[in-house]
């Protein structure tokens, strides 16, 4: 679920997304989750603007069906699985071992996209929302009951440009097979599907998502990724669909006052964001951006207020250590800079980029196994299978350096 922010001089940005450093498979009996009142919906009526982007009626935006189609291939892999009594007496051990565990998918995690279930079991990638999103659809052919879960995780940040990301984590549990469906096996308690490792899945906070919700975070992710690249019009199309599908999804609320601070539409993004903010005050995602419209529009008495609330919603700033550290790297005080990239990560252990310029200045400081220590967790962490290449090559030539 991206949830997008523009930077700003003092870095106090957020935005949100459906990111994790890797999809490693975790199961567990069920467990109770909490539960929580929704907002009530905006009228996106008076939010779309679709005047302004005449160019997004031409963007094709799939179905919240077609999110969760089954294509020919899957069919067959299916057909093919489940054929056997042992898949039919016991569906959901199936179901994970075909998909992630003895199967011959071997799916692997890529963050660069948000992917529907057809597209992720095409590439055999996907993000963790690519992967509840492709499970839920085989459980949901097969009959089983799905509940998509919203996992309460400490913010986490990424940034492309001039945007920052807060990832958040939804997760699903398979119930028992219902009576109707031609299956034996219908004993034991709902299973929770986690991709993140080592999550203890006894601690983890929950809340049921409908699934509205977790269409409109699909449509909502798509539109961030796609204004990462610069298609507003197209990102209006995709964030359009999503407050379709759910009007009351604060996240593409925001995105959409992004898109349109983006463009200069001023009053529009300002509408928008007080949207949010009327349901979630302390989102600091929507204070970040509200506080940069006002400064752009020379409101500064505004801005000052809401940089003052923002400052003691988070006293220090996603990465504001790390772009100390680039610059204390730029002037050769290598020492410092690794001191800053540590601290960084410390607040953010799982930055693969912080991990990859502690690596720098470390080497820079003749530490090379201490190098190589931060270039390995840049590899680990990496979002993208092209970030991952790119950094297991250059650990691969620092191990070359140590061997000599």
């Amino acid at each position: 679920m991206l949830d997008v922010s523009i930077i700003q001089r003092m870095r106090r940005v957020a935005a949100s997304a459906l990111l994790s450093t890797t999809c490693l498979l975790a199961v567990t009996a069920a467990l109770g989750t909490g539960c929580a009142s929704r907002p009530p919906a905006a009228d996106t009526r008076t939010l779309l603007r679709d005047d302004l982007y005449p160019n997004a009626a031409t963007v094709v935006v799939p179905t919240r069906e077609a999110v969760f189609e089954l294509s020919e291939p899957m069919l067959r892999y299916v057909e093919a699985q489940f054929s056997s009594r042992s898949a039919r007496n016991d569906p959901r051990r199936a179901l994970l071992e075909a998909l992630y565990r003895d199967g011959d998918l071997r799916l692997d995690y890529d963050a660069s996209i948000t992917r529907n279930a057809a597209q992720a079991f095409a590439a055999k990638e996907g993000n963790c929302l690519s992967l509840v999103i492709m499970t839920a659809a085989f459980a949901q052919h097969l009959g089983l009951p799905v509940t998509f879960q919203n996992v309460m995780i400490e913010d986490y940040y990424t940034r492309n440009g001039d945007l920052v990301l807060i990832s958040g984590h939804v997760n699903l549990r398979l119930g028992r097979t219902p009576r109707n469906v031609s299956y034996t096996w219908s004993t034991g308690e709902d299973w929770v599907i986690d991709f993140l490792p080592g999550v203890d899945l006894g601690a983890q906070r929950t809340r049921d998502l409908d699934m509205d919700t977790v269409v409109a975070m699909y449509y909502n992710n798509r539109a961030a990724e796609i204004l990462q690249g610069g298609q507003r019009s197209n990102a209006y199309a995709w964030i359009r669909a999503a407050l379709q599908a759910s009007p009351d999804y604060l996240p593409a609320i925001n995105t959409l006052g992004v898109i349109y601070l983006r463009d200069g539409h001023h009053a529009q993004a300002e509408q928008a964001l007080r949207v949010v903010l009327s349901q979630q005050p302390d989102s600091v995602s929507a204070l970040s951006n509200l506080a940069l419209l006002l400064q752009r529009s020379q409101r500064t008495e505004e801005a000052q207020a809401v940089l003052a609330r923002l400052a003691q919603l988070q006293p220090e700033s996603p990465f504001l250590l790390f772009d100390q550290g680039r610059e204390a790297m730029a002037q050769g005080r290598y020492a410092l800079a690794r001191d800053l990239f540590s601290r960084e990560l410390k607040r953010q252990p799982g930055q693969s980029e912080v991990h990859y310029w502690a690596a720098v200045a470390n080497y820079q400081l003749g530490d090379t196994a201490a190098a190589a220590r931060h270039m390995q967790q840049a590899a680990d962490s990496s979002a993208t299978r092209s970030q991952r290449e790119q950094y297991t090559g250059k650990l691969a030539r620092l191990k070359a350096l140590q061997a000599h």
